[in-house]
């Protein structure tokens, strides 16, 4: 269970929710509700108060970039650091040729500099390089705002199947209809409120000795 308790950001009321394993939580609201902040405070990247916990690991008992590798963060705009597309991916070409194919990218792109491409082309790359370190859990900060309709359809897709083959957890912050109504629940803010039925097997949040 993907559990959050009380938790603390500025301009939002404290906020509790749990994801199951495999499960979906959606967040919405208008643009500066706080979904990014939201967010980064999941991914120890801000700060705030409260307990967060996966399983029985808590974010305040592990190293930052242990959590951050255990819960993977898709910010709405992705960075890149090195100057060609392919230092960002493990060195395996057959299998990285074969993903970035099924985002509809040409595998030629992995020479390319990455300040020369799309947003759009970035935003998928960015899932990419996020799905091919095989977190535990996702956060994902609208990962197809970029992208058309057939490749926003891909993206889902490829989303759709990591979190079923890993079993993971997925906090999803998406305006697109068809992502909030195949969510299990709604968090909406800034009011905090969870729309929709908890899992009936949902474990209780615990708070660290």
């Amino acid at each position: 269970m993907f559990a959050v308790r009380d938790l603390e950001i500025p301009g939002l009321p404290p906020l509790s929710f749990e994801v199951p394993p495999g499960g979906v939580l959606a967040v919405s609201g208008p643009s500066g509700s706080g979904k990014t902040r939201l967010l980064r405070a999941l991914a120890d990247l801000d700060p705030h108060r409260g307990s967060v916990r996966w399983g029985a690991r808590w974010c305040a008992a592990l190293p930052a970039p242990e959590w951050r590798r255990r819960v993977g963060l898709l910010p709405a705009e992705p960075r890149f650091w090195r100057p060609v597309v392919g230092e960002h991916f493990p060195e395996d070409g057959a299998s990285l040729a074969g993903e970035l194919a099924g985002l509809r990218l040409d595998p030629e792109v992995r020479n390319a500099d990455p300040a020369l491409l799309s947003t759009g082309e970035r935003s998928r790359l960015a899932l990419l390089r996020l799905l091919l370190n095989a977190p535990e859990v996702l956060l994902l900060d609208e990962p197809t705002a970029n992208l058309d309709q057939d490749n926003r359809g891909l993206v889902i897709g490829r989303i759709d199947r990591f979190r079923q083959e890993r079993n993971a957890p997925v906090v999803w912050v998406s305006h697109l209809p068809e992502v909030v109504a195949a969510a299990d629940r709604v968090l909406v803010l800034p009011e905090g409120e969870i729309r929709g039925s908890p899992d009936p097997d949902r474990v209780p949040v615990e708070t660290p000795a």
